[in-house]
């Protein structure tokens, strides 16, 4: 009897230590900062952590709860696999094998971010199991997809599991978007790549807020009776709490985010509600300047018509980069061919991944030889019949001289035609936009329609941003 209650008592210590599924064999730290370590043990234990990448102690105390949390210092990135120990009351280890130190990201949004390289029923992606199955031979890139969750209340753990790349049925579900930031960033910069993948499809951004600030809104009621009548992945707050709550604050660079097609119509709001989104996770996760790179929403057909929902969201979008700071958006005008007009899931999913990791290239990791921005609007004027319009942001020039797609004009009737002819006049680096039935034009717009791809390109392939000159409603 005294064995099997020394042998019982051993089991329930040994039940007792448990971290977060986030760390788990396989992870990927953050390189060069310390990073936060937490879980549960029995109330007011020790506990210890011992790393394989140095001597350094790390302890501390169990609450009454037995939550704990430490932090501990990582090295410089490497493809060379760490341990971690951690002990409970000097009486129990556990190990944690097979860590990998570089470079962490958060990929997070709707189902343009969750859409795996297997592609979804009836929406292929561009390449995806080719890609899958050259993965094996890339170390060092490892995803944690959180699983889809709501809860009304935030909960601790979101009971996910890292993987790599040894198995092709893992890289299959790979989000494809967070995928191509990855392999980009893996290739540049040589260090091994963690995504932590947190998309729902068809959430809007106030899927991913807290209850203190979606009650101030006066459009959005948290009454579970009218939650319910929802869509399902139309409703507030549940994604937060059971999503991106128990993956807070696992230390990470920076964010990358694909989102804003559920949100359609709702552009007066939506710029205000990303950036407060934005400040919120930022506090989260104790880094006011934390990146956040995000996807403009590709052309699509909301049957809007000349209202043009899509194009104001996008415009919401771009206006975002001016509340949030140390944000940007990458242009994706350009990815939808005709066949799909009405299918929200683009199948090119490299142009938004590849993107977003020349963003981080430049603004976060310093390369700033690497071409990341699309031009945008800056100015126009009129000469006799042609509209003259003037480019920013332009990283080595306009890289589509003649036969440009996209550009409308109007004249005093305020109804927009497709233009005739557009070119570059290369010696000022402006569009010349011509159209016969508008013979006085005072006022462009490029691209500004639910579906209508352009094909005006800056350097390194960037799609110019829609824009309109005027305010008409």
């Amino acid at each position: 009897m005294f064995i099997f209650l020394f042998l019982a008592s051993i089991m329930y210590a040994q039940a007792t230590l448990r971290p977060n599924s986030l760390f788990s064999d396989g992870m990927v730290l953050q390189q060069q900062t310390e990073v936060k370590l937490w879980g549960t043990a029995e109330p007011d234990a020790l506990v210890k952590a011992r790393v394989s990448w140095s001597d350094a102690p790390y302890s501390t105390l169990a609450d009454k709860e037995g939550n704990w949390a430490l932090t501990v210092q990582t090295p410089k990135g490497s493809f060379t696999p760490q341990n971690i120990i951690l002990t409970e009351n000097e009486t129990q280890n556990l190990m944690i094998r097979n860590v990998l130190i570089g470079e962490v990201w958060l990929a997070s949004g709707q189902s343009n971010m969750e859409m795996p390289l297997k592609g979804f029923d009836g929406c292929c992606v561009e390449g995806g199991l080719d890609e899958a199955i050259a993965a094996s031979d890339i170390k060092g890139i490892r995803f944690y997809t959180v699983p889809k969750r709501k809860e009304w209340t935030p909960i601790e753990d979101a009971n996910g599991h890292w993987a790599g790349t040894r198995d092709l049925r893992d890289v299959q579900e790979f989000s494809a978007t967070a995928w191509y930031f990855a392999k980009s960033l893996h290739g540049a910069l040589q260090v091994p790549i963690g995504i932590i993948s947190c998309a729902y499809g068809g959430s809007r951004v106030e899927s991913w807020l807290p209850r203190h600030i979606l009650e101030s809104y006066p459009d959005e009621s948290l009454d579970p009776k009218d939650v319910e009548k929802l869509i399902e992945y139309h409703q507030p707050l549940l994604m937060y709490n059971g999503m991106l709550s128990p993956i807070a604050p696992y230390t990470i660079k920076g964010v990358i985010w694909y989102q804003g097609c559920s949100n359609v119509g709702k552009h007066d709001v939506y710029a205000q509600r990303l950036a407060q989104m934005v400040e919120h996770w930022r506090g989260l996760w104790g880094n006011k300047k934390m990146p956040f790179y995000y996807c403009e929403i590709a052309p699509y057909d909301y049957g809007s018509g000349d209202y043009a929902s899509g194009a104001r969201l996008r415009e919401a979008q771009f206006k975002a980069q001016d509340l949030i700071p140390y944000s940007h958006m990458v242009g994706l005008n350009d990815i939808t061919p005709s066949y799909e007009r009405y299918n929200i899931h683009p199948r090119k999913k490299s142009a938004g991944g590849n993107r977003l990791a020349y963003t981080a290239l430049n603004q976060t990791y310093g390369m700033d030889f690497v071409a990341y921005r699309s031009p945008r609007y800056e100015s126009w004027h009129r000469k006799g019949r042609e509209a003259w319009v003037k480019m920013q942001d332009l990283d080595r020039g306009i890289c589509r001289n003649y036969d440009i797609q996209g550009f409308e004009l109007a004249g005093a009737d305020h109804k927009f035609y497709p233009a005739d002819s557009a070119r570059l006049n290369w010696q000022t680096n402006e569009i010349v936009v011509t159209c016969a039935q508008v013979p006085e034009p005072i006022a462009v717009r490029y691209c500004f329609r639910d579906f209508l791809p352009g094909t005006l390109y800056g350097a390194n392939e960037m799609p110019a941003i829609p824009f309109r000159t005027d305010d008409w409603e």
